[in-house]
């Protein structure tokens, strides 16, 4: 299994906090985040990780050379002169070779509890696009996914409030796509999300869904990064 992460962002919310540090490398517990990313994702059985970054990304690629790496195969790719967006830097990793057939996609303040090995067989090895999603009822930000009949019928970020109301999911910030899927619909060199190719895979009846009971984590913002080292705290104690 391989599986890109979305460390490109500049990270606002926390800046008065991060002393200008990419988010990979903002401390929780004092350590890296990133760490705490590459050792879930080598217990999970991720062999291969591709970083897409943007911001400060030299900081990042100076500090995997010094950091534990746990067996698995660690490269990093940029967006070059302008920001692609999260979809245009996906196409960047596929385009440069380092990220082929099917793959996980995590985003770089995301740390979740989710069994990998589980989400890939449902995936059928990377075939399908599958995102998780978590039952939310908006407790810790809007919810973004329509569930009908036990299957995901929509997603989409900022939804029209018509149907926000009947949104009670929310994306997990874990998913699988193809190599296939991001070359037929994101253009080299070009900015593009990737919600709206989620929102349009959707659309079309093409996003499983596979739903996670336990929260998420994450240090976008104060109140997130609490929340992440109380819970790791808990983990040691």
């Amino acid at each position: 299994m391989q599986c890109l992460i979305l460390a490109g962002g500049l990270g606002t919310r926390m800046k008065h906090m991060s002393k200008d540090l990419p988010k990979s490398l903002f401390p929780v517990l004092g350590k890296p985040f990133i760490d705490y990313q590459l050792a879930w994702l080598a217990d999970q059985g991720v062999k291969r990780v591709v970083l897409s970054l943007g911001y400060k990304a030299d900081m990042v690629r100076n500090y995997l050379n010094t950091t534990n790496l746990h067996g698995m195969d660690v490269v990093c790719v940029e967006d070059g002169d302008k920001p692609l967006g999260t979809a245009g830097g996906i196409r960047a990793a596929i385009d440069q070779g380092v990220l082929k057939g099917g793959f996980f996609i995590l985003y770089g303040d995301s740390y979740l509890k989710a069994d990998l090995r589980d989400i890939w067989r449902v995936s059928e090895n990377g075939t399908r696009s599958v995102m998780t999603i978590f039952k939310n009822y908006g407790q810790w930000d809007a919810c973004n996914v329509l569930m009908k009949d036990g299957s995901l019928n929509l997603f989409q970020k900022d939804a029209p409030p018509d149907i926000q109301p009947e949104m009670k999911y929310i994306d997990y910030g874990l998913s699988v796509m193809s190599e296939d899927i991001i070359r037929k619909m994101v253009s080299s060199g070009r900015p593009f999300d990737l919600a709206d190719v989620q929102h349009t895979l959707s659309v079309e009846n093409n996003l499983e869904s596979y739903e996670v009971f336990e929260r998420f984590y994450e240090i976008g913002s104060p109140q997130g990064l609490t929340d992440l080292e109380n819970h790791l705290k808990g983990q040691t104690s």
